[in-house]
This record gives structure tokens, C-alpha cells and sequence, in this order.
């Protein structure tokens, strides 16, 4: 199995309102490095997975809806917890969709990690159709 993987970064505001989360309950902000991987079985006929320009493109689409916003006041997020992995299954999520058919239909999966510091991260991945 071959993968392509893009980093990106964003900013957000949110408050994780249960007693489980603790200084986290109040509003504070988060700054997340993000990594979109791309599994294909295959390579392209340019001997890529995809065009790695686009991959990062897409990336960039999927968190400009997200970038310096307060989560707490996102319709996409309203009554959810936005945890990281919460916000992973989302991105992971919204990029399937950008997806659309996977790169001609080659495209078997793809994976996402938010890492919250150096020492702590989440992810969340899905198959492809």
C-alpha cells in the first residue's frame, strides 16, 4: 500500500463544557498540526499516489472553514464536544468528500492526525468506496 501525507496547521477557540475536561471547560485556544494521509494500492501512471499539490490544497480548503474561529459558535459543532478526535473524524471526513471519487477511484483510504503538542495526538481514519 502506497501513502502521501501533507501537514497543515490551524487555530482555533473552543471550550469542552464537562466537569471530565477540567481547565478545559472554560474557553481557551488550540493550535493543531494536522496530517492528511492517502492510501492507494496502486500508483498513478506519473508514479504517484496523487498530485501532491492538490492533496495539499484540499487540506487547506477542508481547515479554512475552522481556521481562528471559535468552535463553541460553529454551526457544524453545535450540541458536539469538539474534542481533537472529534475534530480528526471531521477533517477526515471532509476530506473524503473533496475526495470524490479518490483520485480516479484508486484511492482506498485515508487517515488523519491532529497532534495537539509533541506529546499527544488523535486520529481518525476511513476506507474509501
Amino acid at each position: 500500500m502506497y501513502t502521501l501525507t501533507v501537514r497543515d496547521h490551524f487555530m482555533i477557540a473552543h471550550s469542552l463544557n464537562r466537569p471530565e475536561f477540567g481547565p478545559a471547560q472554560s474557553l481557551h485556544g488550540a493550535t493543531y498540526v494536522v496530517e492528511l494521509t492517502v492510501r492507494a494500492r496502486e500508483l498513478d501512471a506519473n508514479a504517484t499516489v496523487m498530485d501532491l499539490g492538490a492533496l495539499a490544497q484540499l487540506l487547506s480548503d477542508v481547515l479554512a472553514e475552522l481556521r481562528y474561529r471559535n468552535l463553541d459558535e460553529h454551526p457544524t459543532f453545535e450540541g458536539r464536544l469538539t474534542t481533537t478526535e472529534a475534530l480528526a473524524r471531521h477533517v477526515a471526513e471532509e476530506a473524503a468528500v473533496r475526495l470524490g471519487d479518490g483520485a480516479g477511484g484508486r484511492l482506498t483510504g485515508l487517515g488523519v492526525v491532529l497532534r495537539e503538542n509533541p506529546d499527544a495526538w488523535a486520529g481518525y481514519s476511513l476506507e474509501l468506496p
